[in-house]
């Protein structure tokens, strides 16, 4: 995770710094939803997938990223996690040494049947980088603008 200006949060490829993974341009319409735009990259490939729902009556992304950096001892098969529109899904798999291949999918939910889908992988090791991401997320998802 790299801090930047803005309340973007990247997640970069531990073993592909050009891999990576852009949380950004959040908006609220209304109390009950979050919307943001998801970005990745990888040589050759640039997808971005706009106005992804985090509704506070769902579970969104902070929670289960939590749970990964929680089992930073590891974990057996596959963790999934995905939006109710199922636009983004998170797939998480615990590899010897101590490191997780994250795995984000981003398919537009509005697009037709035969529409795109991409993917790209992040290596992040289990403890401390899980933990940063999960406080990140959970930053950028739950932030309060300042009222002035």
């Amino acid at each position: 995770m790299i801090p930047e200006d803005t309340a973007d949060v990247i997640v970069r490829c531990q073993r592909d710094r050009t891999v990576h993974v852009r949380l950004c341009d959040r908006f609220r319409e209304d109390q009950d939803c979050l919307h943001y735009a998801v970005e990745a990259s990888a040589p050759g490939l640039n997808a971005r997938v706009d106005a992804v729902a985090a509704w506070n009556w769902d579970a969104d992304l902070a929670p289960f990223l939590d749970e990964l950096a929680a089992d930073f001892r590891g974990w057996r098969g596959e963790r999934v996690w995905q939006t109710a529109d199922r636009d983004l899904a998170v797939r998480a798999i615990f590899h010897s040494g101590g490191h997780v291949a994250v795995s984000w999918t981003l398919c537009p939910w509005r697009n037709p049947t035969d529409g795109w889908k991409a993917t790209v992988t992040t290596w992040l090791e289990a403890g401390e980088q899980m933990s940063i991401l999960a406080a990140d997320v959970r930053d950028f998802l739950h932030h309060e603008p300042e009222t002035t």
